[in-house]
């Protein structure tokens, strides 16, 4: 049954007849491999190694693609990739036109829901177990969420409706932090299996309405054997409390690493009718050291060497970095300024703020709309809140910008991070909405910094505005002069003069732009170009006067955007077109080759240009 290469099995089938000590081999074969291939690609490696024993035993209680099996978040779901016969695009994975990062149904049966967000599972699963109901169906339904996710809001929202509902739906809740509650041995054993047993059930019921009906002092005595009951289960299982408030039979915590407790838990989580929510303690990074160590730095890392855990790719000044830093040196002079994360502290550039200054930082969990209206109340009362989410994540608090933000125009400033085109997470990670939901609210002022010089400036310039503040800067490296001090006073400015055209570049894509300039120069074309660092307020004093073309180039949709609401402010003499993504979500990739192929590169702006030149002569 074993094969020396995880590629060689026919999997979910094989898994299916491993005895225990096969599948025990099989999680260190599925551990080997996932070192192997992500140390190349890149990826989200420590949640996967923890959960490989959990995933083994999933696939071998319930028959997916039948019975569903949702992965919150996602990233997370390599081990059930594997065991879903995907093994061989693991030498692509997050790359551009291989496999995803994250379930997709369009790659597999096996993925019920697309996911790469956070706290979204319960609620899917809970929309498939109703219509399962409806169909009078048998299916089995599970939401794998960790306890990170269990800070989103929307999981309460989701686990009121499907406990009020009583359909049977399995929770199993990878708990890699130890942040509910500690295991407690045979304790728990023993009260889940008396507890969700059909025999316990029915003495439960049945004792409840016999001692009810003795006359006098059954009513009270009832209540009585009730609340010993609840005291007991406080002692005894205080972790799972808010759950069984909730509707929830709850099981566990069990350990998540052994491969037998998992099958079993999940086998008794089957058989209980109702919602159920299974407890597992996982470690995050198991079985390799680097990763056990420090399982936030291997939580999403790119590639990598296996013996020393070292980064292959050279360090560099990250716009994270630049902005983190310049809001910490201006907390150390302003005791105003406090910092605020949804559940990324370091990777948005707070790590040391959040120790140098540990009463003025604040990381909710991920919970952004909470975020944002917690930013609010700080700036409400008279301080400076600096709130850092990466694009694709602010989007999910928009009711909370524009209700709680703008509409009472409160000086918060929002470090929108990994704005643009990200890469390898793909679809649900790409920062490209951000300007065309934030540009049509009123108070709010957006800044795009073209380098690591213009973004230190626009966050000095923020601390000192009375309105909502927007800085977008994308994910990665940065160009910057630590010799030089900038002053950003608003507006953009102009690179050069041209006689056939303006390009005005947003942020970042002034490199871009001055490559397109260069481009076109070469090929007889004069083309001016603008640094657009002001989005809005619009600033339309550098409108040219020898040309009317302009040109708007823009990493995010074209939809909406700036080019957009350039061309709607614009005096109809002046003849704008836009240069940004097109109306459709934008897959994984290099970020060089989607540029290319969507005509976002030098070349691709430039030839568009051109033609454009050609119509005109």
């Amino acid at each position: 049954m074993m094969h020396q290469k995880i590629e060689d099995y026919d999997f979910p089938k094989d898994l299916k007849k491993m005895n225990r000590a096969e599948l025990e081999l099989l999680s260190y074969q599925i551990r080997d491999f996932l070192l192997e291939k992500v140390s190349v690609t890149g990826g989200h490696l420590a949640s996967n190694l923890g959960v490989v024993e959990l995933t083994i035993a999933l696939h071998r209680v319930f028959n997916s693609p039948k019975d569903r099996i949702i992965w919150d978040v996602g990233h997370q779901a390599y081990v059930h990739k594997i065991l879903t016969g995907r093994a061989s695009g693991f030498d692509h994975l997050r790359q551009t036109g291989g496999m995803s990062g994250f379930p997709k149904a369009s790659e597999s049966e096996h993925d019920a829901f697309d996911t790469g967000h956070s706290s979204t599972s319960i609620s899917a699963a809970a929309g498939y177990a109703a219509a399962r109901d409806i169909d009078c169906g048998t299916e089995e339904v599970v939401a794998v969420i960790g306890d990170g996710a269990l800070t989103g809001g929307m999981v309460y929202e989701a686990m009121n409706n499907v406990g009020a509902s009583g359909s049977h739906v399995i929770i199993v809740l990878n708990d890699n932090g130890m942040s509910i509650s500690k295991n407690i041995g045979g304790v728990s054993k023993h009260l889940n299996k008396l507890r969700t047993s059909s025999r316990y059930r029915s003495l439960k019921k049945n004792t409840k309405k016999v001692i009810s009906g003795i006359p006098v002092v059954g009513k009270n005595l009832s209540h009585t054997i009730s609340d010993t009951k609840e005291w007991m289960k406080y002692a005894l299982i205080s972790g799972g409390i808010m759950f069984e408030e909730l509707g929830f039979t709850y099981l566990g915590p069990v350990d998540g690493n052994d491969i037998g407790e998992d099958i079993q838990i999940l086998r008794q989580a089957a058989s209980v009718p109702g919602p159920v929510l299974v407890h597992v303690v996982t470690k995050k990074g198991k079985g390799y050291r680097n990763a056990e160590q420090n399982p936030d730095k291997f939580h999403g890392i790119g590639p990598f060497d296996i013996d020393t855990g070292r980064p292959l790719s050279a360090g560099g000044t990250g716009w994270s970095g630049v902005f983190g830093k310049t809001v910490l040196s201006l907390a150390e002079r302003d005791s105003g300024i406090c910092a605020i994360t949804a559940a990324m502290g370091s990777a948005t550039g707070f790590g040391e703020f959040s120790r140098r200054f540990p009463k003025r930082f604040f990381d909710v969990g991920i919970a952004e709309a909470h975020a944002v209206t917690f930013s609010a109340g700080l700036a409400k009362a008279g301080k400076k809140p600096f709130a850092a989410i990466y694009s694709t994540f602010l989007q999910r608090a928009y009711d909370q910008i524009l209700e709680d933000v703008c509409l009472q125009d409160l000086p918060v400033v929002f470090g929108i991070d990994r704005a643009g085109i990200v890469g390898a997470d793909g679809e649900t990670h790409h920062g490209v909405f951000d300007l065309a939901y934030l540009l049509p609210m009123p108070n709010m002022r957006i800044f795009a910094p073209a380098d690591g010089n213009d973004l230190e400036a626009m966050v000095e310039a923020a601390a000192s505005c009375s309105h909502p503040t927007a800085i977008r800067y994308p994910r990665g490296n940065c160009r910057i002069d630590p010799e030089e001090h900038r002053v950003y006073s608003g507006g953009n400015v102009r690179i050069r003069s041209g006689k056939d055209g303006d390009l005005w570049a947003v942020g970042a894509m002034l490199d871009t732009g001055r490559e397109v300039c260069r481009i076109l120069e070469e090929q007889g074309i004069s083309l001016g170009l603008v640094s657009v660092k002001s989005v809005k307020p619009l600033d339309l004093s550098l409108l040219p006067r020898n040309t009317k073309r302009i040109y708007t180039l823009e990493d995010g949709v074209l939809t909406g955007g700036y080019g957009q609401y350039m061309k709607a402010h614009t005096p109809a003499f002046w003849q704008v077109t836009g240069f940004g993504w097109p109306d459709r979500f934008i897959e994984q990739g290099a970020p060089a080759d989607l540029y290319q192929k969507y005509g976002l590169d030098a070349a691709g702006v430039a030839e568009r240009i051109r033609e454009d030149n050609r119509k005109e002569d």
